[in-house]
């Protein structure tokens, strides 16, 4: 699964991406710090049905990354330039973190070129204290002070059981660029709230999914998601944190094969 560089026919920059299988299309967007291959299992096994498509998202990869003042809807623009520099639509859309937030406020702007969409771990409205925590941690990285082991802590549990995911991700995150990382965080920290008003015109098939540890992307919020939307499921997988995509890969793969394959499921009408 070799990444290919293309550049976008609006805005000029360049954008890694991979792309495998065959079939109807689905977009995957991972989160802050990470890569397109923090994918892999999904790539693998959706692939044999799917096209499915892993971006590197801006200052992470080999994608270019944003203007330092970057915000959740220049994601979101940066990605509809994107598929239509690819030349895909409708297709699916399935998001991690930051990458949920993209694809949520993709969904809302860009509703005829969606036909579903998944979040994983994704975040919704956080209270006071969790804000002013992640804002605090994204003004420390826009000041130069990157800590890379305490995203790490956060996502995984202590203990031998995910080690080779812990590794495979502490690799990525001493990978990223530190512009982009800043300029990702910060609208990461920033963007739960901005498209949360309109969650309710959403009407294709959604889904989120969430492990129950996971304290900053939190069952709650995927409930809260699921219930606001017009068409939505939420999943909690129990024993898993933040990066539960790579700690329990085939129980996420499951359900969205699931989602992607469930033809009862049609977007509802406005």
């Amino acid at each position: 699964m070799t990444l290919t560089t293309l550049r976008l026919s609006s805005a000029g920059q360049t954008v890694a991406y991979r792309d495998v299988g065959q079939g109807a299309p689905l977009l995957l967007i991972h989160g802050v710090g990470m890569q397109s291959a923090a994918w892999g299992p999904q790539l693998t096994a959706l692939g044999e049905t799917h096209r499915v498509i892993a971006v590197d998202m801006p200052g992470h990869g080999g994608s270019a990354r944003l203007p330092t003042d970057g915000r959740l809807p220049d994601y979101v623009a940066w990605l509809h330039d994107f598929t239509k520099t690819l030349g895909i639509g409708p297709f699916s859309i399935a998001g991690h973190s930051m990458g949920a937030l993209i694809a949520g406020g993709y969904a809302i702007e860009h509703p005829d070129q969606t036909e579903r969409v998944a979040l994983l771990s994704g975040v919704y409205r956080r209270n006071a204290q969790a804000r002013a925590a992640v804002i605090a941690r994204a003004a420390e990285i826009s000041a130069g002070k990157i800590d890379l082991q305490t995203p790490i802590d956060r996502w995984f549990e202590d203990g031998p059981r995910h080690a080779i995911a812990k590794q495979q991700v502490a690799q990525w995150l001493s990978k990223v660029e530190p512009s982009g990382y800043a300029t990702a965080y910060s609208a990461f920290a920033k963007g739960d709230t901005v498209y949360a008003d309109r969650f309710a015109e959403i009407s294709c098939p959604f889904l989120a999914i969430t492990g129950d540890g996971d304290l900053n992307s939190t069952p709650d919020m995927s409930q809260k998601m699921a219930s606001v939307v017009q068409n939505g499921h939420a999943v909690t997988i129990n024993g898993h944190r933040h990066m539960v995509n790579l700690t329990a890969p085939s129980i996420v793969t499951a359900h969205l094969a699931a989602w992607l394959n469930d033809t009862a499921a049609q977007k509802v009408a406005p």
